[in-house]
């Protein structure tokens, strides 16, 4: 299941015109299968949200696994792209142009995401956290390696724990003109929240 799901995300187009202030990156196909294939899993891929959902990589993931997917960005850009994206699997994903904290949810639902690390723009990634939080029972996210600790104390202070922990080294393609390699491997590290109750 991984590997297929792998091979259709490799096929999905990535941003046309990345914006470094919002830290727009592809999501490797590898990880996001990874991380949508350990959700389905663990039960947790009925309504997913995606916050920042760029071109849509995590939502459409969910989405071809069964889950109804709702993908969130700021960029009118990056969700056509993601529209197109999903129309072109016959996938059914609303993609909804929005602000993070502008995203309104009625019903607790899991949340699996990449929000920005805070490398262009100190604690982006808080806001996503916050929404996240608000929204969610479950909660799926990537940040930069070295993490763990913050994103502890930050679950325990909204009644969350993280219960369980992945490490991984991805490729980042070069994105924007700055980047000198073709690709350039990063540490990363993925965790499943879990709301207390």
């Amino acid at each position: 299941m991984k590997r297929e799901l792998e091979i259709i995300l490799e096929s999905l187009e990535g941003f046309k015109n990345p914006k470094i202030e919002l830290e727009q990156y592809v999501t490797p196909p590898k990880l996001a299968s990874f991380i949508v294939v350990n959700a389905k899993l663990f039960n947790d891929l009925k309504i997913v949200v995606d916050l920042g959902c760029g071109t849509g990589i995590l939502s459409i993931a969910s989405a071809l696994l069964g889950a109804y997917a709702i993908g969130f960005d700021v960029d009118a850009e990056a969700i056509k792209i993601a529209r197109s994206n999903a129309k072109r699997f016959d996938v059914d994903v609303d993609f909804v142009v929005s602000r993070v904290e502008d995203v309104s949810i009625k019903k607790r639902v899991t949340t699996i995401m990449n929000p920005p690390f805070g490398i262009q723009k100190r604690h982006a990634d808080r806001k996503f956290l916050i929404k996240a939080f608000e929204i969610s029972n479950v909660i799926y996210t990537i940040h930069s390696a070295g993490s763990s600790e913050f994103v502890s104390r930050f679950a325990k202070r909204y009644g969350f724990k993280v219960t369980h922990f992945w490490k991984f080294l991805i490729p980042l393609k070069r994105t924007y003109s700055f980047h000198e390699k073709l690709f350039k491997k990063i540490a990363v590290e993925v965790f499943r929240i879990e709301k207390l109750f």
